[in-house]
């Protein structure tokens, strides 16, 4: 018998064929970084970062892979900028996080950077330009960081050219001192894209990712936990085609992604896997819609959405594996900038796993509104000689 449930799974295959006839594996991010950088008009003035992401992320789930929860709260990072040189700006601030419905502040951490900009090469040692501003895709690094795990601290080299950009960076996420129950942890990678073709009507790129991890040290008392290394890449090809009428692009964006374990001591359920994440989409005056077909194998992510991996890490069934995993996602966001600095974003995004055809469709959705500006203080007055 055809039920309801049927029903909704063909209409969401249908409509996923049909988006990719028309054919960003990820919608626009922009309203949510917050880039503070050198400028030699600003020289000598000391600013006032100002930037406020409020939100709420719903995940509707009933798998074995990825629970079911809500996230719902505020964080604020206020920065003061001074603007040393031309191409030298110094930043220190903090950031707060505040999960409603629990007592006190959720989360809170010093913001400190200096940063150095001249052509196309910034280079940032402190707090990084991380997280979603890397453009990693979702089964590499899962969006919902932005709301958990925001602050990154280490060393960035950015490379922004017409038809080239590259971020290398590394973030160290423990650090441990002599005799300590714990293992240092750090994390880094490399995120480019090359364009092939760049004008006012087609882009055509090939994007290169990755992600090494390594949990280890030599001045820990935990000798009996292993040394870890685990690596995650991607590399794939976007072709994008602007229109500039009601309907503003379309595109397609597709990504062969890799998983690769290189402890000594391997523990883990598989050694090495990889995925297919396929993507196509179109941007309108009314939203955007993206849709998405992940096919993995044996694929474990060092910091990607958990839905996506083949080990689960969820709350009832912990290190269950699925060594092949195949979801078709259908994803519409509508975003818009309010009023100036003040940005809202809107998504809904249902998804059916093929591999458990008897679980009835799934989605999240989620609420943002973010604020984002700098305010001149004062000028710094040069000493006469």
């Amino acid at each position: 018998m055809f039920t309801t449930t049927d029903l909704k799974k063909s209409l969401l295959l249908i409509t996923f064929l049909l988006s990719s006839y028309f054919a960003s594996a990820q919608f626009n991010q922009s309203a949510f970084e917050n880039r503070i950088r050198p400028d030699s008009n600003l020289t000598n003035e000391v600013h006032f970062n100002f930037y406020n992401l409020n939100f709420v992320r719903n995940y509707e789930y009933t798998n074995d892979f990825h629970d079911g929860y809500t996230l719902y709260g505020t964080q604020l990072q206020p920065q003061i900028v001074y603007y040393a040189h031309p191409n030298l700006a110094i930043t220190a601030g903090a950031f707060i996080r505040k999960d409603f419905g629990r007592n006190g502040v959720s989360d809170a951490k010093p913001l400190f950077s200096v940063k150095y900009h001249k052509r196309n090469l910034t280079l940032i040692f402190g707090s990084l330009e991380g997280n979603i501003q890397h453009k990693y895709i979702e089964p590499l690094y899962d969006f919902e960081r932005i709301l958990t795990t925001p602050i990154e601290y280490g060393t960035q080299l950015l490379v922004e050219r017409k038809k080239f950009t590259l971020d290398a960076w590394i973030a160290w996420q423990k650090m441990i001192y002599k005799g300590d129950p714990a293992k240092e942890e750090i994390i880094g990678g490399l995120s480019t894209e090359s364009f092939l073709i760049k004008n006012d009507d087609w882009k055509l790129s090939i994007p290169a990712q990755f992600l090494a991890f390594h949990q280890g040290g030599q001045i820990d008392v935990l000798k009996e936990i292993p040394i870890t290394t685990m690596f995650n890449g991607a590399t794939g090809i976007k072709l994008h085609k602007d229109i500039n009428t009601n309907i503003k692009q379309v595109y397609t964006d597709n990504y062969i992604a890799v998983y690769k374990d290189f402890s000594p001591d391997k523990r883990r359920a598989f050694q090495g896997g990889f995925g297919l994440w396929l993507n196509a989409g179109v941007e309108s005056k009314w939203g955007s819609l993206v849709a998405s077909y992940w096919k993995g194998n044996n694929f474990i992510s060092i910091k990607g959405m958990p839905l996506y991996e083949s080990v689960s890490d969820n709350l009832y069934s912990p290190g269950l594996r699925q060594s092949s995993r195949n979801i078709v996602s259908l994803r519409y966001a509508y975003q818009k900038e309010l009023i100036p600095h003040f940005y809202l974003d809107v998504r809904f995004e249902p998804h059916i796993d093929l591999d458990n055809t008897d679980k009835q469709l799934q989605f999240n959705h989620s609420f943002f509104l973010t604020y984002k500006q700098d305010f001149k203080l004062f000028k710094v007055k040069k000493a006469e000689r």
